[in-house]
């Protein structure tokens, strides 16, 4: 074999690589013409790469969250007997996780937050718009850390409370999933509290045109007129170019409504720009009704979308924004 590579070299003009790889892989197996199985190997994986990239990127989110959850293990068991003498004994863990989310959205993303000043020092319901998967507002959440020390509870759906080792992960970031009163108390703590109202009906399929889909859902206004709070509108840009779903099938979109399950294929994890934008908060009026109030977010979060998204969403343009500056938009 030694000798097989050595001849890869010798002579006037030394072979391809791809060629002393046949010459070695023949002499080793004793398979002629193997060059030609290289050949087409090369080939189809050069097909197939493009389609391996799209449906790959995402699962490095995946292995982040079970990271994040991995060290939320490891620092539980570190800081057993503090627990006893500490009133959060959490406090650690989540500053290390939001440095290393922020630190994620910064390299991948370019992530950037605008606006922050709209959000009240007291308790607040942050209303946003839902993208293919919820990672502009971990990185909201992030930076929000990282920035004021401030955490952010937000309402999940139930099948991510099934999702396993997710556990301790939505217990130390305080992810709940309703009802109305646990949203209220949450509220009334002085905390802040986010919602996505279209939920994973919009995160599956609503598309690049960022349509809104709330169908006539006000439980969150019934919340923030409960909490006596303001609503703070929220929207990231370019977040349906990191993520696309495939939701335009119409038998997948049939499938989830009969069984409720987030069945729909995802792909990207591209690294475009982000930029979320936090919209002047909608203040607490007594007498405006939930419709009124749902109503007038709705638009709020509209407003957004059409000032700071250009519509239909590109993937190559959200890419390229990476490269170009914008002033700040706030």
């Amino acid at each position: 074999m030694t000798g097989g590579n050595e001849s890869c070299t010798v002579g006037p003009t030394s072979m391809s690589y791809l060629a002393c790889l046949s010459y070695i892989l023949e002499e080793w197996t004793g398979v002629e013409d193997i060059g030609d199985y290289l050949s087409y190997a090369f080939y189809i994986l050069w097909v197939l790469f493009p389609l391996v990239v799209v449906f790959v990127l995402p699962g490095v989110i995946v292995v982040l969250f079970y990271v994040s959850i991995l060290w939320l293990h490891i620092y539980k068991r570190k800081n057993e007997i503090k627990e006893a003498y500490s009133h959060d004994v959490w406090i650690g863990a989540r500053e290390m996780l939001a440095t290393i989310w922020d630190g994620h959205g910064r390299i991948w993303h370019g992530y950037e937050l605008h606006g922050v000043e709209n959000i009240p020092q007291g308790p607040g319901l942050v209303v946003f718009y839902h993208g293919a998967t919820p990672v502009d507002y971990i990185y909201f959440a992030a930076r929000l850390h990282v920035m004021k020390k401030r955490c952010c509870s937000v309402v999940a759906d139930h099948f991510v409370f099934r999702l396993p080792g997710f556990r301790i992960l939505l217990e130390v970031f305080g992810v709940i999933h309703g009802p109305k009163e646990a949203c209220v108390r949450t509220l009334e703590k002085g905390q802040l509290l986010a919602i996505a109202p279209g939920g994973v009906r919009e995160a599956l399929f609503s598309d690049e045109m960022y349509t809104i889909l709330w169908s006539d859902r006000k439980g969150f206004a019934q919340v923030a007129i409960d909490a006596k709070v303001p609503i703070i509108p929220m929207f990231t840009q370019n977040v349906r170019e990191g993520f696309r779903t495939l939701g335009g099938i119409k038998i997948l979109r049939s499938l989830y409504e009969r069984t409720r399950l987030p069945v729909v294929p995802l792909y990207g994890g591209f690294p475009v720009k982000l930029r979320t934008f936090i919209g002047e908060p909608i203040p607490y009026e007594p007498n405006m009704t939930a419709e009124e109030l749902a109503a007038k977010t709705k638009a709020a979060v509209q407003a957004l979308i059409e000032k700071h998204q250009k519509i239909p969403g590109n993937i190559f343009r959200a890419l390229m924004e990476r490269f170009r500056t914008q002033k700040k938009e706030d």
